[in-house]
């Protein structure tokens, strides 16, 4: 389920069946960065969409964790830890963060929910189609990783 009314709405009616949240971590970056930066944000987003497609009913993807890429994840990872707070009060079992800012994995250790870092791949000089398999592609190898969290935690 998306971040719209709709899906929201259906997700209130069903919340015992949705036991996972996916939360894209995008990086924003200006200067020589900026291109990497909105590549990272493209890569994830198509991503996700997929992966909700694939997981609908089980899985709800909250919007992007948006922060500036300065390198100081002393202030995006208590931000970050408050959404795992609220996300466990609400009973949710199970966080999935997906980035592809290789600087989280420094600090995974200090998530409760389980980071996934996958590396973005250039989509601008792609077609549709191109773009779709790649994806695709992607999306089986997180397909994997996400039910063997959910196998780990059962």
């Amino acid at each position: 389920m998306k971040w719209t009314p709709q899906d929201i709405e259906m997700y209130a009616k069903s919340k015992e069946y949705v036991d996972t949240v996916v939360i894209s971590l995008f990086p924003v970056s200006f200067g020589q960065e900026m291109k990497q930066s909105a590549s990272m944000s493209e890569f994830l987003t198509l991503l996700t969409n997929q992966l909700e497609r694939l997981f609908t009913g089980r899985i709800l993807t909250l919007p992007p964790f948006t922060y500036l890429k300065n390198g100081n994840n002393e202030q995006w990872l208590p931000l970050l830890k408050q959404w795992e707070k609220k996300l466990q009060e609400e009973e949710v079992k199970h966080i999935v963060y997906l980035t592809s800012d290789s600087d989280w994995k420094m600090n995974e250790a200090e998530l409760e929910g389980t980071l996934i870092w996958m590396p973005s791949l250039p989509l601008e000089t792609m077609d549709d189609s191109q773009k779709f398999t790649l994806v695709q592609s992607q999306v089986k190898q997180l397909q994997q990783l996400v039910t063997q969290k959910w196998q780990e935690n059962e």
